[in-house]
């Protein structure tokens, strides 16, 4: 089968010389897939970047694949690389019964996190037919022993197949029973906080580091987060203004009702806790992971903020209308996939800038190693230091 895959597109995510919009993973699940004859009814592709997979199938004649990708961006290039190349015959899904029920073959893209495979084998064990293979894909430089034995306790056989071109199949069949409630989401009180989270949310229902961090700097912290205090061995934070460290974000009277935006909202920690300490204010999650916005939903519902947090699935919130936003609060990755790239952190200050009102201000904590001081000056508007350790700093940007 001669696939165009040079033909597709990340759009609308970042795109650069080193990031491909397909990788040997791909190529090596597609020829697999083929090889089985299955119909494309049965078949079910998971993480399936940008529509190489599912595409490269559906061009080879298997009508009615299902597709379950976790990034908005991911679903955004599917539909667009599908129109650029006539192609059709395929339906979306969440990772649910309705993508999985009857599936007799799985194409896996194998995720970064052990908890999200773990997620996703057990709903393939739970909801697929039960002859179902499993066939997942990685880079071999990215796989490692604990994967399989994620899929192991998911799967009677898990086998190992001979790398190609740098990747490497796994396949497992025979799902083994499994437990009367799903593993996911999982649930953890800080303090008072309770987060929720599913295997694909970042720092699963933990408060990762930065958080934490961005979190006692905007006096969200408060008691409830208080065993939760920056490590230690951070060193002591330099504040701008020790007296007035980030007076505005508490209130600065701008508006009767302030809309603030938790901008790549992973569990929602970020966005509940505003909600919580500002009950009169417009409270929007977003982030582009669906495992993320699931999370998020719960979080702020286990808080009873969840009337007051609206939650959006969205790539670098390009729903929320330009100059609407009071207040954005921001935890960048510095991370595509598996690639270190710093291009994602760059989206979201250009997003944020869109979105925030003249004068608003952008919230934002990064690894002090990546100094994006003067990117977010030229992007946002002027930007100073509030703390600062040796590991995290956080600045507030006040649209210019």
């Amino acid at each position: 089968m001669d696939f165009p895959y040079s033909r597709l597109r990340r759009w609308p995510d970042v795109e650069a010389d080193n990031l491909q919009a397909h990788d040997a993973t791909d190529l090596l699940l597609v020829e697999r897939a083929l090889s089985l004859g299955i119909d494309g009814g049965a078949t079910v592709v998971i993480g399936d970047d940008y529509g190489a997979i599912t595409l490269a199938l559906t061009a080879a004649g298997l009508d009615g694949i299902r597709v379950h990708q976790d990034l908005a961006t991911g679903r955004r290039a599917l539909a667009r690389n599908a129109e650029e190349l006539g192609l059709a015959g395929f339906s979306a899904h969440e990772l649910d019964v309705a993508l999985l029920g009857g599936a007799r073959l799985v194409l896996l893209q194998l995720p970064k996190a052990l908890a999200e495979l773990d997620e996703i084998a057990d709903a393939v064990a739970r909801w697929a037919a039960p002859e179902v293979v499993l066939v997942a894909g990685g880079r071999v430089k990215h796989m490692t022993i604990a994967q399989n034995e994620v899929l192991g306790r998911r799967f009677a056989h898990v086998q190992a197949q001979r790398a190609e071109h740098k990747s490497r199949l796994v396949v497992a069949s025979e799902p083994r029973p499994v437990p009367a409630e799903p593993p996911f989401p999982v649930t953890a009180q800080h303090e008072g906080l309770v987060v929720v989270a599913h295997g694909g949310a970042f720092a699963g229902a933990k408060l990762d580091i930065g958080t934490r961090f961005l979190l006692e700097v905007l006096g969200l912290g408060g008691s409830q987060l208080s065993s939760d205090a920056i490590p230690p061995g951070e060193g002591a934070p330099e504040t701008a203004d020790p007296g007035n460290p980030c007076c505005v974000v508490n209130d600065d009277g701008s508006s009767a009702t302030p809309t603030v935006v938790d901008l790549g909202c992973g569990t929602g920690v970020l966005a509940t806790s505003y909600a919580l300490a500002h009950p009169d204010a417009r409270v929007i999650a977003t982030d582009r992971s669906a495992a993320a916005v699931a999370s998020a939903r719960a979080t702020a519902a286990a808080n009873g903020v969840a009337d007051r947090v609206a939650v959006m699935h969205d790539d670098a919130g390009s729903q929320i209308a330009d100059a609407s936003a009071d207040v954005v609060l921001l935890n960048p990755p510095f991370h595509l996939g598996t690639s270190v790239h710093t291009g994602a952190a760059t989206r979201l200050f250009e997003a944020a800038a869109r979105m925030l009102r003249p004068g608003g201000e952008l919230f934002t904590v990064f690894n002090s190693s990546l100094g994006y001081r003067g990117e977010l000056t030229r992007l946002v508007g002027t930007t100073e230091q509030l703390q600062r350790t040796p590991k995290f700093t956080v600045t507030r940007s006040v649209r210019r």
